[in-house]
Order: structure tokens, then C-alpha cells, then sequence
């Protein structure tokens, strides 16, 4: 048995990490303010966030719906906590349920009082306080392009209003509905409806869902752009100018992001049987600098040494 101790000095928490019988195990104790961290706080998102899939209607625009819980964490954290999350394809709506919150998109910080739009191409990290109340909607692709001329190449880098993109009668109705799932009916209810009135009509929407949902299936993350659009009878140009519009990203860019999210959760759950070349990686060094490169956050820097342990599980 194998036991590692530093501290973490930007958020005063001491992090304990040891190894047995070939899994590691992680015990975070609070001195002043907590950070739960994604991949490796698993136990908190599972359990202190409602993550429900989308009806079938809508599995090709949404990955879930979520709301917070964290009524039984303000007397353990009353002076708050935060939660940061890696990079991700796609972009989340956000329904302020309660008081303001801080929300930091890579390294910009936005005081937030309202609702909002969140691309999800940067790391994130959400700071909460007692009273903050959130429901949200992680998107792949909006149906909103169904409805609205919009190209989320130009919403990248920062947060924004959701007013343009949802109707401000949806957002009231949200917010009066009386529990998680009254809420997911409204936005499911009203998200099928737009695809009913538009069915067919946008071709980009299809195809670009449709490649990420069967590179994800087949952990196929490396395939050429000229196969691809060969695929769906397009050119390498549109196929390009497809992800930017729907996504905000290149193809190659989603690809990858999705490439590492992938491996990363199979790496973090289940170490005993991952290995690298499951993700078409080349060898441990290139599936490595690509981890490197994920999980690199400034707020985390203290963190270096989970990143060797993930460097040295399986070479």
C-alpha cells in the first residue's frame, strides 16, 4: 500500500491519495473551502445533482437534464464549495432557481444573478453558496437551430444571456414549475414540439449529431474529415462548416474532446481495464500528452500529482 499526502494551498484542503490492490482511492477533508472536481469527485456529482436522460425524441440534441440538491451540503460547506468540469462538446443552458452565483469560464470569473447560455468548449468552475438553486439542459446540438439563424462559432469563450435563445415564457414557466421532473416535461414538451414544426428541414443538425453519436458508439475518433463527409455526400468545406455552426467547434476539435472525455472517465472508473490503444491512441506518450493537455486547469496546478498517477496506472 502506497499512501501520498500534499496540500492543496489555494483552497486550504488536504488531500490524502492511496493505492491497494491495484485501484486508487481518493479521501478529500475540508479545512476551509471545498473544490469537487470532476472525474475524480464522482460520488458528489452522482449524488448531489439529478442527471436525467432526454425522452428518445430528443437523444440526438441532448445529453441530460440536471438540477442541484445541495440542501445536506450547506451545513458541511456554509461558506460554500465549488465544482469544475473539463472541457466538453456542446453547450449547457442554465436556469437560475436561486440567488446569484460565480461562475468561471476558463480563466474570466462572471457574477451571475440571471439565466444563461455556457459553451462548454473551456474548463468551467461553478462557485456556490448557500441559497444557489440551478436547473440546466447539456446540450449537443440545440434544436434552437431549428428556429433561429444562429452560429455558435461566435459563442465560444464566454457566458451569455439565454433570453435570445429560450423564450422568456419557457424560462417563467421553468421557474414556477414546482419540482426537477414538472421542469423536464416543460422543455421536453416544448423542444418536441419545435422538432415537429421543423421536421426534416435542417440537414447540418443530422449529420453533425449523427457523426458524433456513432463516433462515440464505435470509439472511432480518428477518422478523416474526407471520410466522413464522403459519408453524408458533402465536402470536407460544409462538413467543417457544419460542426462550427451546431457546435462552435471544428470537427476535428469535437472529435477529440469527445476522444478524451471518453477515455478519461474509463481511465478514472475502471483503471483495471483501460489501455490507451482502446482510443486509438499511438502509444502511452501520445494518450498521456492528450490527458495532459485535458485536464490542465490553472485553479488545479497543486493537482500535478494525480495526473502522474494516471500517467503511471497502465504503461
Amino acid at each position: 500500500m502506497v499512501f501520498l499526502l500534499f496540500l492543496y494551498l489555494p483552497l486550504t484542503v488536504y488531500i490524502f491519495l492511496y493505492a491497494a490492490n491495484g485501484h486508487s482511492h481518493y479521501i478529500y477533508t475540508r479545512l476551509s473551502f471545498m473544490q469537487h472536481i470532476e472525474f475524480f469527485h464522482t460520488d458528489h456529482f452522482e449524488t448531489n445533482y439529478h442527471r436525467v436522460p432526454p425522452p428518445a425524441a430528443l437523444n440526438h440534441f441532448i445529453d441530460f437534464f440536471w438540477e442541484t440538491k445541495f440542501g445536506p451540503l450547506w451545513k458541511e460547506y456554509p461558506k460554500g464549495f465549488s465544482d469544475a468540469q473539463f472541457p466538453n462538446i456542446g453547450y449547457t443552458y442554465i436556469i437560475n432557481l436561486g440567488t446569484p452565483f460565480i461562475m468561471q469560464v476558463a480563466d474570466k470569473k462572471f457574477s451571475m444573478k440571471t439565466d444563461c447560455f455556457l459553451p462548454r468548449y473551456n474548463a468551467i468552475e461553478c462557485f456556490h453558496k448557500p441559497g444557489n438553486h440551478l436547473f440546466g439542459i447539456k446540450f449537443r446540438v440545440s434544436p434552437v437551430l431549428y428556429e433561429k439563424k444562429i452560429n455558435f462559432a461566435e459563442y465560444k469563450s464566454y457566458i451569455f444571456p439565454l433570453s435570445y435563445l429560450l423564450d422568456h415564457l419557457i424560462i417563467n414557466k421553468i421557474k414556477k414549475a414546482s419540482s426537477f421532473t414538472e421542469r423536464m416535461v416543460i422543455v421536453s414538451d416544448y423542444f418536441t414540439s419545435l422538432l415537429h414544426k421543423q421536421e426534416g428541414s435542417l440537414q447540418q443538425v443530422n449529420i453533425v449529431s449523427s457523426i458524433m453519436e456513432r463516433c462515440i458508439r464505435e470509439n472511432d475518433f480518428t477518422v478523416s474529415l474526407e471520410k466522413l463527409a464522403a459519408r453524408h455526400n458533402i465536402s470536407v468545406r460544409t462538413l467543417q462548416r457544419y460542426f462550427e455552426t451546431c457546435t462552435g467547434i471544428s470537427t476535428k476539435q469535437a472529435l477529440q474532446v469527445m476522444r478524451i472525455r471518453k477515455a478519461t472517465a474509463h481511465l478514472a472508473g475502471s483503471p483495471g481495464d483501460f489501455h490507451y490503444s482502446l482510443y486509438n491512441y499511438y502509444d502511452h506518450s501520445h494518450f498521456y500528452k492528450h490527458l495532459k493537455q485535458f485536464l490542465q486547469k490553472n485553479t488545479l496546478k497543486n493537482l500535478q500529482p494525480h495526473l502522474e498517477l494516471l500517467k503511471t496506472l497502465h504503461r
